[in-house]
C-alpha cells in the first residue's frame, strides 16, 4: 500500500479549486490533477453549485483560426510563451498565470464571458505542443498570430489589419449603436 502525502493532496485540491474557479472542464481537471473523478465531481459541485458540463472538449484547430478567436488565442499564446521564457514557469501554472493576464486584457463577449475559455486556452497549448499550430508574423503590423503549421504563410495578413466585412456586426453591437444614435 502506498502512502499518499497529505501536503501533496492538499496542493492538488488547491490546484483543482483554482482551475474550477477559472472555468475548467472536468476533463482538464482529470488531466492536470491526480484526484479521483468522484473527488473532482464533489469539489466542482461544492464550488459551482451545479454538476460540471458534459460533452467533449474542443478538438479542432479550426476554431483558433477564425477571426475573433484568432485574435484572443494569439494574445493568450503570446502571454503564455513570454511567461515560459522569462518567468521560469511551465505547465499548468504557466497556463493559469497566462490566462489570468489574458482575462485582464480581453474584452468579454456579448454574454459577459471571455472569448477564450480556460479549457480552450489549455487545448491551444496542447495544439502548440503537438506542432499542429504555430504563430507567424503579420506582414503589415508584425504582430504574431496563430496559424495552422502546415499552411503557407508568405505575406500573411492578420484579422486586425484585414478585418472580415462582417466583423463586429453582432446583435449587441447593433443595439449599442442604436442606443448611441437615440
Amino acid at each position: 500500500m502506498t502512502k499518499k502525502s497529505v501536503v501533496t493532496e492538499a496542493q492538488e485540491i488547491q490546484l483543482a479549486i483554482e482551475l474550477i474557479k477559472l472555468g475548467a472542464r472536468l476533463q482538464l481537471l482529470e488531466s492536470e490533477t491526480s484526484l479521483s473523478r468522484e473527488r473532482l465531481l464533489k469539489l466542482y459541485k461544492e464550488l459551482k453549485g451545479v454538476s460540471p458540463p458534459k460533452g467533449m472538449l474542443p478538438f479542432s484547430t479550426d476554431w483558433f483560426i477564425t477571426w475573433q478567436p484568432n485574435i484572443h488565442s494569439s494574445l493568450f499564446i503570446g502571454i503564455y510563451r513570454y511567461l515560459c521564457e522569462h518567468a521560469q514557469i511551465s505547465g499548468i501554472q504557466a497556463i493559469i498565470k497566462a490566462y489570468k493576464l489574458y482575462l485582464e486584457q480581453a474584452e468579454l463577449d456579448g454574454n459577459g464571458e471571455p472569448v477564450l475559455s480556460l479549457t480552450r486556452a489549455w487545448t491551444l497549448v496542447r495544439f502548440f505542443d503537438s506542432n499542429m499550430l504555430e504563430t507567424t508574423a503579420c506582414s503589415e503590423c508584425e504582430g504574431h498570430f496563430v496559424v495552422h503549421r502546415l499552411d503557407l504563410h508568405h505575406n500573411y495578413t492578420c484579422g486586425l489589419c484585414h478585418m472580415p466585412s462582417r466583423a463586429g456586426k453582432t446583435k449587441k453591437a447593433k443595439s449599442e449603436a442604436a442606443a448611441l444614435a437615440a
